[in-house]
């Protein structure tokens, strides 16, 4: 006898992130969910949103299961980057997922998620790497 196991729809998720700290001035915030690196190019997942207050959720629906991280920012003049000194530190605000606490440069390995079926809810907080000018 011959079993045929056939495989179900594809399961999808939805990630929904709540991001905290953000200051109050006219400004878009951008979130995005990365795989396997934090780079702009692993964070092809993104949502943008004109800043409503000091917290904002955003929802991704239909999020393929598996290990992901959060990157977020709020982009204070408009250019759709977050901006970094010559040293390459932020100049805006910014998070990741994972541990709140910043003692080096944020990796994936310590932001990374797991998203499973029928979904997870998550908070960050932006902060900033410099004082605001």
């Amino acid at each position: 006898m011959v079993a045929f196991f056939s495989a179900g729809p594809a399961v999808a998720a939805t990630v929904a992130v709540t991001v905290d700290g953000i200051e109050p001035v006219p400004s878009t915030l951008y979130v995005a969910l990365c795989q396997g690196g934090l780079s702009e190019a692993e964070c092809r997942i993104g949502q943008d949103a004109p800043v409503r207050g000091p917290s904002q959720r955003v929802v991704f629906e239909d999020v393929a299961p598996g290990a992901y991280a959060v990157a977020a920012f709020q982009d204070q003049n408009g250019d759709r980057r977050l901006d970094r000194t010559g040293l390459g530190l932020p100049t805006e605000p910014y998070g990741f997922s994972g541990p709140s606490e910043r003692t080096a440069r944020p990796d994936f390995a310590r932001a990374q998620v797991a998203v499973r079926e029928p979904g997870l809810a998550l908070r960050l907080r932006l902060t900033r790497a410099l004082p605001r000018r």
